[in-house]
C-alpha cells in the first residue's frame, strides 16, 4: 500500500544516524511489547505479513511520531481487536484499574516453551515445486501497482527497469498472506537496480541497488 510507512527513496527526513552501542531495548517497555506480540503470535490468528500491515494503516501522523515500538504496540492492539481477544472499550479502560490474574487458557505460550518459539520460526521459504517465471539475466520492469492492501514492492522501484541478479527460490505471497487470502507460492528473486534508473541523470553511474521482488510485482522488460 501507499503508506507513511514506505519511505524508501526519499528525502526530508534527516540522516541515518547510527547509535553508537545501541541498546536492545531503550525502555522496559519496549521488552513488554515485544514479548506480548511474540506471545500473542503464538496463537497463530495471524501472520507476519498481518501483522507488518496493522502497523501500515496506522495514521501517517501518528506513525511519524511514535517509535519503533509504539507502532509495533499501535498494531498489536489493533490485531488484538480485529481477532475478538480485546474490545476498544476494554482498550480505553486500561490504566483505570491494577490488572487481575486470568485464567491461563489452552493455546496460550507457556514460558517453558518461549525458547523453542523463538527458534523455531516458520520460515516464509515454501518447499513448493512452482516454476520460475524468469531466470538470472533476465531484464524485467517492476510493476507499477498501488495495491491498497500489503504489498513488498517499493514505490521507488515501481516502473522501473532491472536485471534479475539470484533466484532465491520459492516463497509465500506477502500481498495474499496479509489479509488471509492463502500463501499464493512464487518465487522471489534479487533485482538489481542502477541508481540513475531510480533517481535520474544526477545519481552515481556507479551505484547499484538490489530489490527482492515477487513473480507477481514483475513483467519482462
Amino acid at each position: 500500500m501507499n503508506g507513511i510507512h514506505d519511505m524508501g527513496g526519499m528525502h526530508g527526513f534527516g540522516p541515518v544516524t547510527p547509535e553508537e552501542n545501541e541498546p536492545v531495548f531503550h525502555a522496559a517497555w519496549e521488552g513488554t511489547v515485544f514479548a506480548l506480540v511474540n506471545a500473542m503470535g503464538a496463537w497463530r490468528k495471524w501472520s507476519i505479513d498481518a501483522s507488518r500491515f496493522a502497523k501500515e494503516i496506522m495514521p501517517p501522523a501518528e506513525y511519524l511520531r511514535a517509535s519503533y515500538y509504539e507502532r509495533w504496540l499501535w498494531g498489536l492492539e489493533h490485531l488484538l481487536v480485529e481477532h475478538g481477544f480485546l474490545t476498544r472499550e476494554e482498550l480505553a479502560r486500561r490504566g483505570d484499574r491494577p490488572p487481575r490474574a486470568a485464567p491461563l487458557l489452552s493455546g496460550a505460550l507457556r514460558v517453558a516453551d518461549v525458547p523453542r518459539f523463538l527458534w523455531n520460526r516458520r520460515a516464509a521459504r515454501l518447499d513448493d515445486s512452482v516454476p520460475p517465471v524468469f531466470k538470472v539475466g533476465d531484464r524485467v520492469v517492476a510493476r507499477n501497482v498501488h495495491p491498497v492492501g500489503h504489498t513488498r514492492v517499493p514505490r521507488y522501484v515501481r516502473g522501473r527497469q532491472g536485471v534479475i541478479d539470484r533466484d532465491h527460490g520459492v516463497f509465500i505471497f506477502p500481498d495474499t498472506h496479509a489479509v488471509g487470502q492463502g500463501k499464493k507460492p512464487q518465487h522471489v528473486y534479487s533485482v538489481r537496480f542502477t541508481a540513475r534508473e531510480l533517481w535520474g541523470p544526477a545519481a552515481s553511474p556507479y551505484d547499484r541497488v538490489s530489490v527482492d521482488l515477487w513473480d507477481d510485482y514483475l513483467d519482462a522488460a
